[in-house]
């Protein structure tokens, strides 16, 4: 399946939640209804396996991931040991695409994608251009020197951004300290009916 890349705010109508990285007043106003002629029209009662279906898909909008990727997350973690909830947050978390965002380096998760992609993005002072790796503790992200000048990044760096308990940032770089825990984020959506949906 081809990842969506039409409007962001008809997705979060879909799924009433804003699940963007960013608000909007014009967004707020509009999430109750959702998009398409029959938007206004009262929506039906969902059933337990279109709660589950729901909760999956705002999870996947959320990060901007294919079923695919998704799938394989949940799966892998459901065979560790712990706190399955926990692992699902440090994994979606740890995403090499989803730090360079929540360190401020990109305003969206979609650019922050893209900056990896296009080897923007060093690892321990080594360009990777993988979205999905996964960020290992104690590993430093920082940007190139192309996109240390980049006009908007530099007008991100203007901006105070709230650094998670879990990052460490100085500058142009920052950390990732331990692991994400469930109390550091909240998410939009409920993972035990996540987990749910893919123990069918």
């Amino acid at each position: 399946m081809a990842r969506y890349t039409g409007p962001k705010h008809r997705l979060a109508r879909k799924e009433g939640v804003n699940l963007l990285d960013k608000t909007s007043q014009s967004l707020q106003r509009r999430l109750s209804t959702p998009p398409g002629i029959h938007g206004k029209k009262r929506k039906r009662r969902l059933s337990e396996y279109g709660l589950q279906l729901r909760e999956k898909q705002k999870a996947k909008t959320t990060y901007g991931l294919l079923e695919k990727q998704f799938k394989r997350i949940v799966q892998t973690v459901r065979k560790q040991k712990g706190d399955t909830k926990e692992l699902i947050i440090s994994a979606l978390e740890t995403r090499l695409d989803n730090l360079v965002y929540r360190l401020g380096f990109a305003k969206t998760r979609y650019m922050a994608r893209q900056f990896v992609s296009h080897g923007h993005i060093l690892v321990n002072g080594v360009k990777l251009s993988i979205p999905s790796y996964q960020v290992r503790v104690d590993d430093v992200i920082s940007l190139n020197t192309k996109a240390q000048t980049n006009p908007r990044v530099l007008e991100l760096f203007k901006e105070e951004v709230e650094t998670l308990p879990f990052l460490d940032k100085k500058g142009m770089s920052g950390k990732l300290k331990r692991m994400p825990k469930k109390e550091d984020i909240q998410v939009p959506f409920d993972l035990q009916l996540i987990i749910e949906y893919y123990s069918r």
